[in-house]
Parts: C-alpha cells; structure tokens; sequence
C-alpha cells in the first residue's frame, strides 16, 4: 500500500477545503470512478430522492443543500463502488491461512463480495454456497443448540431501520435477547447517562439548535475526520458570532479553521473561517473536573450575580440540587485542576462564556464515553446544562455525535441486550410472539460467552466484529471457538478469516444500489444522531446478481430457524411499507410512519426532555452527585493512552497509512507523545518503542517496534491507532458503569525498543 519511508509535520491548513478536494480526486482517479462518484455525490444525503451516507450520522442539510457530502464520505461511498471483485475464483485462488497474512487494506481493496460462501476446512478455502443451502446451515445451527441464549446477533450501525427491526424480532422470537452492538463500544455511556438524567437515551438538541446556540462546546470529538459535515454548523456559528469551545486532549484540525467545499466563494479565494474560539487540553478522563470546575465557578458567580443560575427553571423542573451544590462547594479547585489538566484559570474562562451566552449547547463523543466513568461525565454535562436552564429550549441541550450513519436507529427500532418491559410488550402485541425477558449479552459478555462455551453460534450484520473490539487476539479466539460463525457484509475483511468450525459469508446489497423486491425497488429508513428519520434510496446495479438485501438474508435465516413461525418473513421482504406498518405499532414515535417518513425531510422522533418531561423516577431532571476520579496514574512513569482513528479511516476500514491533518504520511504503527515524556524516557524523534499495557486483571498486553513521534497533547498521555492498539486492551479493560471497553483509558509504559 505504501513505501517504507514516512514522513510528519505541523499540518496548518484549514479543514476541508483544497485538501480534501484533492484527497477525493485522488480516491476517483484510483478507482476509476470520476463518472459514478461524482453522480453519487449529487444523491448522497438527498431524502425520499437519494441515498443517505454510509459513513457518520451528522443531520443532513434543513436548508435542502444540493452538495451535502464530505471527504470521508465521498471516500466510503467510492469504496462500495469500487469495480472490484471478490469472486469464486479469487477464493479459490487463495487459502483463509495466506489471507490470515494480509493487510487489513488490503483485504477491502480485493472489492465486493459477490455470492455466498461458506468454509470449507479440507482445502482451508471459502467455496460456494446457494442462498437457501446457507440458509439451511443457519437454521439447523440455531436449532441444534440447547438453548436460546447460546447463539449472540450483533449488528453494526450500517443497518437500516428496516432490516434492524427483522433482526430483532428475529432474536426475540427465536428466544434470546442476546443483541450486542456497536454503541456497546461507542455510546452506551451516553444512552444511560442521559437515561438517568432526564429519562431518555438520546440528546435533545436538532440541527437547528447547533444553528441558533450563543455557545457551542464541542467535547472529545475529532470533527473532521469522523463528523466532517459538523464543520459547516461550526463555521456558520463563528460567523454569527457565537464563542465555539473546543475540549480535546489533542487539539485537532476541526477546532482551528475550516474552508467549506460547497462554498465555492471562500474555495475560490482560499478563505478560511475560524471553527473554534477557545481549545481546553484537558487529560485524558479530565473532562468531568472541567464541568464540575464550571458548576463551581457558577456558583461563586451566583453570590454575586442572580442571573448566573435559572433559579426558577432548576426549582420546577430539577431534583437534587441541594446536593450537587453542596458536593461541589466541597470540591477545592485544586482538586479540578489536578484533574482536569487545565490551569484554574482556563476553566474559569470557560464558565464566563458559557454564563455570558443566553443559549448553550453541549456535544461530545467518544473522547468522553469510553472511560471507566463516562457515565458520569456526561451526568455532569448535564449537571452544567441544568444549572443555566439550557434544557426545552431552542439553541439548547445536550447533543452526543454518534459516529455511524444509524446507529441511533439500531437502538430505536428494537438493538437493545437490555430492552425495557414495555418495548417488549408493545412488541408481543403488534408481531404476536412472546419474547424473553431476561437481559442478553452486550459486546463485552459475548466475547467472554465464546471462550467460556456458553456462546456457540455467532451471527454479524455488518462490521468486523474482531477489529472492532478490544483485546483482539482473545475476541479472535472466542470467535474460533464457536461452532458457527456467520458475516453479512459488502467486503472481505479479517472477520471472515478468523472463525468458528463452520463459517458463513453473506454478501449484501450497499447503500448506494438498488433493492428491487417483488413489488418494485424498495426504500429504507435511518435516523440521525439528532432523531431525524428520513428514507434512502439506492439507485445503482448491484455490484453482482446473486446480492440479497440485508431484510431478505434476515428473513432467509428466520425462515429456516424457525420453520413454525406465524411471522410472515417473505410478506415483509416483498414490501417495506409492510414492515415498517408494524413497527408503526410496535415502536413508540413511529405511528404513522409510511406517510410521514415520506415528507420532506422526514419526521423528528419526538423527545420528552425536549418538551420537558421527564421519565426519570422523580419526574424531574435529576442532578447527579457522583464522586470525582482519580484519573491520575498513581505510578508516574506510567501514560494514559487513547485509541483514535486516523483520518484516512472509517471505523475499521483503512484508506491508506496516511493521516493528513496530523501531519503524518505513510505511517500507522505509531505513538504520539509529549516532547517531555520522550526526553524523560530517553525516546527520540522517530525511534521505535516498546508500549506494555497493564490491564485491570493485571495480565499485560504489549506492541514492540512502534515510532514515537511528537505531538501536542498534554503530559502523562499518548495516543495512537486503533484498530492496531486494540490487543492493548484487555478483556477486562471495560467500564463498571457502561460495560463499555476503556479505549480512551489505557495505562501503558512506553520504553525505547529492545
């Protein structure tokens, strides 16, 4: 893919703008693809008329934008299609075990998959499969096992509403709440916080909330690389005025400046608009001392000044917060500075312009979530959001930024291992079955269910399960220890090599393609980080014949696993209105859905918060008054590490060794530290390292041979790739809170190479 020489250096160009037009030159130029490319990019993000983007889950355009797209975007949708192909002949040509041996670009970059397979382990090679042969192995797998719960489904966030509603019900009446998915890693936090805080999973903030706020911070997100289109929203909110505070570990390319594409204007002239006002490099984990020093700083305010709480708003709608005061009066600055990384008067600074703005909206991701108490964290954002009334109103509110297109709709229609009582019921009732009420297996339990045996059978809907998930080469060997393992995917990738005794790849239709079903081309729904549901369309020729789509290889599998069902599988696949008419009943939110997922734009998932009704014990928003962490390693010489993607990276998915707007081409396994920590370490520019993680089971993990390479990021912390620093993290390594593995929060030594 790339030569052995790298190369780094300060990236100062703005975001966007000429860099990322000639990033997508290069990847149409590479695939061939000027033609087909550059139509898609006038149907991508275009409801009841377009496809939506397989990439983020940013809302799409309230203006009716004709180019609302991005780098990364363009980038995903040329990968799916891609004119390559990865045919019978290519596995006939190749074992698993020499594939075992290749990069993870190139795996992808062998093109789309095109038929069924299924291992064959005489010759080590995949060999065709008929649909319904496959279907037949799935079915009499599952029914082979003495229980339900021996089987775990898991999806990624690439699957539409549609399909996510089949699977689920699929699940559950099969017998198991076993739904692991990717928010297991990603944003569970966020789910349960906002859950306990004001009764509901989601934020409350739209699209046009990010338009109106006085005050945007923008909390452990790398917005151009994984939200490239927030950039816009960013832009327009410095030009209006509003004060833009960026908190990162890292200050990233997305918080300095930005020029827009489809602003042909400002490309023309080269002219840049600032996309942040201030940068707060908090440690890793020291994002709950900033809000908690901010909530402090509010409330010496308050002695002085009334106007710096909403005494009225927190006395009618908020419990607990005579505790919460009380609890962070009792909290010295030192303490938050310490564990913040900030100076005490950095944070205060951050208070006076969160004070000073009328309207204030919070958004953050997995910078904050995917740490041992990122429940907690985001509680305490809400703490801060609660204290000005910054909640039920325009410009308003608590905003996560969920990374993949519909992941939030996974968990809406029905991708949940923990469902609640009355999902259930509302379920039984509209699709008469009876499903189990005990809590499933999440990502974390089923890797563990694997190599304990208690898991046999595992189905994936997209995504590379093992890449994705910590500790690889213990989730590698839980997945060789089923007895089935069974990949819905576009591509070949390192799940379909490391599998159970018996393994299945089943090729699917992309977004961007046609899904023609017995009454005519059939149309999906997703929905946005921000509840938005809207259709897509798929307009292109699949990528092979023998493609089914994701509701169709669903309902192949239900069809043979459960031979008796009174479910009507086929009905379903031959037109979506028919499903989504039963989750018009069976989903809260979604009555009426055929008609209004057609309107411009689609519909808004109503949310009580929003209107301020709580769902929470008390009725009220609740205050929460949990202890602050020690986020510092009480050992000295040991660093807090992240995991991150580079910017040539969509999840798992590697475009190339390059990563622009950190400076750095040609590389991937590397380390970037402080300048300070190398010097006390003894680590120059460019040597290789040895990093020894120490997990919380106190086994170690290690990765000889990286570079270390300077960057800003405060001192005690290191970041670097996943999904390469993924065998850092142990399988114990995963929040007490969020059951969510510690990708933000490893604890390394990092040493000059042996």
């Amino acid at each position: 893919m790339a030569d052995q020489s790298w190369s780094q250096k300060d990236y100062h160009h703005p975001a966007a703008g000429w860099g990322a037009a000639i990033s997508v030159n290069k990847v149409l130029a590479k695939e061939h693809a000027f033609g087909r490319g550059s139509a898609a990019m006038f149907r991508m993000n275009h409801e009841n008329d377009g496809f939506d983007c397989p990439g983020c889950a940013w809302p799409d355009d309230l203006k009716g934008l004709k180019l609302d797209i991005c780098e990364n975007g363009i980038k995903h949708v040329v990968w799916e299609m891609t004119s390559k192909r990865v045919d019978r002949e290519f596995f006939a040509a190749h074992t698993v075990t020499e594939l075992e041996g290749w990069s993870e670009f190139e795996l992808e970059d062998q093109g789309r998959l095109t038929e069924p397979m299924v291992y064959d382990a005489a010759s080590d090679k995949y060999v065709p499969i008929s649909w319904s042969d496959a279907f037949a192995l799935v079915g009499a797998e599952l029914r082979a096992l003495d229980d339900p719960d021996q089987a775990s489904f898991y999806t990624s966030g690439r699957l539409g509403n549609e399909a996510t509603f089949l699977y689920q019900l699929m699940a559950r009446e099969y017998g198991t709440n076993n739904l692991p998915d990717c928010s297991n890693m990603c944003h569970e936090a966020s789910g349960r916080a906002l859950q306990a805080s004001l009764g509901t999973g989601k934020g409350t903030a739209d699209l046009k909330d990010w338009e109106t706020a006085d005050a945007l911070f923008i909390m452990g997100v790398n917005a151009a690389s994984n939200a490239p289109r927030m950039l816009t929203a960013l832009t327009e909110a410095f030009d209006r005025g509003a004060q833009i505070v960026h908190v990162n570990p890292l200050i990233e390319a997305a918080s300095r400046k930005a020029i827009i594409p489809h602003e042909m204007v400002d490309m023309a002239l080269m002219k840049a608009t600032r996309t942040g006002t201030l940068n707060l490099q908090v440690r890793p984990g020291g994002d709950m001392a900033l809000m908690r020093g901010m909530a402090k700083a509010l409330l010496e305010e308050f002695r002085s000044d009334p106007r710096a709480l909403d005494v009225e708003f927190i006395e009618r709608y908020t419990h607990g917060f005579e505790d919460y005061r009380d609890l962070v009066e009792a909290t010295p600055w030192s303490t938050l500075v310490e564990q913040s990384g900030l100076k005490e008067k950095e944070i205060r600074k951050a208070a006076r312009i969160y004070s000073e703005a009328d309207r204030t909206l919070i958004s953050w991701c997995l910078g904050v979530t995917q740490h041992e108490h990122g429940p907690d964290a985001i509680r305490e954002i809400v703490n801060v959001l609660l204290l000005r009334g910054n909640l039920g109103r325009e410009g308003a509110g608590p905003s996560p930024v969920r990374g993949h297109s519909n992941v939030q709709g996974n968990r809406t229609c029905g991708i949940d291992h923990r469902p609640s009582a009355d999902f259930l019921d509302r379920l039984d009732a509209a699709c008469g079955i009876e499903a189990p009420r005990e809590h499933g297996r999440d990502t974390v339990s089923t890797i563990a269910g694997m190599h304990d045996g208690t898991i046999k059978v595992f189905v994936g809907m997209g995504g590379n399960f093992v890449l994705a998930a910590p500790d690889t080469p213990y989730t590698a060997e839980g997945l060789r220890n089923c007895e089935l393992t069974v990949q819905v995917s576009t591509k070949l990738n390192r799940s379909h090599l490391v599998h159970g005794r018996k393994a299945l790849i089943l090729p699917c239709l992309g977004r961007t393609e046609k899904d023609e079903q017995k009454h005519g081309l059939m149309e999906t729904s997703v929905e946005d980080s921000m509840s938005m549901v809207h259709l897509s369309r798929g307009k292109r020729r699949p990528a092979s014949p023998h493609l089914l789509s994701e509701p169709a290889i669903i309902a192949g599998m239900a069809r043979a696993t459960l031979p008796d069902s009174a479910t009507p599988w086929d009905w379903y696949v031959d037109d979506y209105d028919r499903i989504r008419d039963t989750m018009a009943k069976a989903l809260i939110g979604f009555e009426d859905f055929n008609r209004r997922v057609r309107l411009p734009l689609g519909f808004r998932l109503k949310q009580p918060a929003r209107e301020l009704v709580f769902g929470t014990p008390s009725g009220r928003a609740e205050f929460s008054s949990a202890p602050l962490p020690d986020v510092i390693p009480a050992d000295a010489d040991v660093l807090v590490l992240q995991t991150m993607r580079s910017h040539d990276q969509w999840n798992t998915t590697i475009y190339s060794d390059d990563d622009r707007y950190r400076g750095v081409k040609n590389l991937r396994t590397l380390v970037f530290l402080h300048k300070d920590d190398m010097r006390a370490r003894g680590i120059e520019q460019g040597g290789q390292v040895d990093i020894v993680a120490t997990c919380k089971d106190g086994t170690t993990r290690e990765l000889r041979g990286y570079t270390a390479l300077r960057y800003d990021l405060p001192r005690g912390s290191a970041a670097g790739y996943m999904p390469e620093m993924n065998v850092l993290i142990g399988a114990a390594d995963y929040s007490e809170q969020s059951d969510q593995p510690l990708m933000k929060n490893v604890k390394v030594r990092i040493t000059p190479a042996r």
